[in-house]
Order: structure tokens, then sequence, then C-alpha cells
């Protein structure tokens, strides 16, 4: 199983990534063996996974939430289905 996850970084930008363990790879990041993103912007918090069943389909994920404004990915983090259909329509 993949995952497309996000994680909230101490400045307040988000990472997005995929792995096979978002706990896991978010202690990585804040252990300093994640991104060099993250690295100077430790601590990070996880606050959204999502689970897949290929590496293709959760890095396709992964391409088109990094495309999306930090309005929607916020919306998507808060589960806001309303708010995420109408950021959808512009």
């Amino acid at each position: 199983m993949y995952s497309v996850y996000i994680v909230r970084c101490s400045d307040g930008t988000l990472y997005i990534g995929h792995t096979e363990n978002p706990q896991a790879r978010a202690k990585a990041h804040n252990d300093g063996r994640g991104a060099s993103y993250t690295f100077k912007r430790r601590p990070v918090r996880l606050v959204y996974s999502e689970g897949f069943l290929s590496e293709a389909d959760a890095i396709e994920r992964e391409r088109q939430l990094k495309d999306w404004s930090r309005t929607k990915k916020e919306a998507l983090i808060a589960g806001d289905l309303d708010g995420l259909k109408r950021l959808s329509k512009r």
C-alpha cells in the first residue's frame, strides 16, 4: 500500500510526498533524513494521508495535489468537501 501525505512545516508551509508509511516518513523528515525542503523547516507534523494500491497512482495524486492552491490543500486537510467543490469550480 502506498500513500500520499502532507506535512505542515514549522513555518506553516505544506510539503507533499508519497511513501509506503506516512508516519515513518514524517519521523524521517523530523530526524533530518527527509527532503531538503523540510530539513530547515523542522519539526513537521503529518496532517493528511491518502492510501493507494499502486505507487503509480500515489505519484499521480501527489502531482495533482502539488498543482492545487494552498486554499484548496487546506480544504482537503480539513475534510471540507463543500469547500473543495467550490474551489474546483474556479
